[in-house]
């Protein structure tokens, strides 16, 4: 049994259908790509995992119908990092990471307990911040502020991680250190991640698996390799895009 499935997802705005009686499965240790071009509906299915869009099918979390999960149970098992985040309040790295933690509290006044502090100290050493931890939100980079998000995600210790682009308006450096960690969290057994990917240099170096979309439709799914063929993207993208990749790399032979 998959840790998450969707079962002919379909979501439609009006007369226009966005996602397309899509299923799909998410199994322990991998980590699932959904990739395609822009309007594939790859934003859209992350948002009705969230439970942030309407649409018609089901969707399943170890066999139970999501929408039959408190929103507190939900989660405790499914952390989401969305492709940009903005702090409105002059809060600390170590506040902001700390409300990772909300879904496992007994009240909304319950005190900080061992598990919370554990956590959340172990959250800003995997992501390199606890030299930061007393710094304001405001005062941080673009790269610091979303790997103090993505501490945040790994404090609240969810047993799948949802990302939407989670480094798409990153330096390098700061994608690979993203990515880099994301990969190290899934080592851990009980976890898996679904991310939502533009950059396929990125997911066919990091992705388990992948989800290829157009228009709403799956056009292809399964390990990467199977997936992510030369002629499934080509018939998604209209462009040979194993040729242009090599195209690109011996620019820097």
């Amino acid at each position: 049994m998959g840790m998450l499935k969707g079962k002919n997802i379909t979501v439609r705005y009006g007369n226009y259908t966005v996602v397309d009686d899509l299923s799909f499965e998410l199994q322990e240790g991998q980590w699932l790509m959904l990739a395609g071009p822009n309007g594939a509906g790859k934003s859209t299915l992350i948002e009705c995992i969230a439970q942030g869009a309407p649409y018609t099918g089901r969707i399943e979390l170890n066999g139970q119908d999501i929408r039959r999960c408190k929103p507190a149970v939900l989660a405790r098992h499914i952390g989401v990092l969305a492709q940009k985040n903005s702090v409105g309040y002059d809060y600390t790295v170590e506040e902001v990471v700390g409300l990772g933690r909300y879904a496992h509290a007994s009240g909304f006044l319950s005190r900080q307990d061992d598990a919370y502090k554990e956590q959340v100290n172990r959250a800003l050493e995997i992501t390199g911040l606890s030299h930061l931890r007393h710094a304001s939100m405001l005062t941080l980079s673009g790269g610091e502020m979303q790997r103090a998000f993505l501490a945040q995600v790994f404090a609240q210790d969810p047993s799948i991680l949802i990302l939407d682009e989670p480094a798409n308006h990153l330096d390098l450096l700061y994608q690979q250190h993203i990515f880099s960690l994301i990969r190290e969290w899934l080592k851990a057994p009980g976890r898996a991640v679904i991310s939502v990917v533009h950059d396929l240099s990125l997911a066919k170096a990091y992705g388990t698996h992948a989800l290829l979309m157009n228009r709403g439709k799956v056009i292809a799914r399964g390990p990467m390799d199977q997936a992510l063929t030369r002629e499934n993207l080509h018939s998604v993208y209209e462009l040979d895009v194993y040729g242009w990749m090599q195209d690109m790399l011996s620019q820097w032979k």
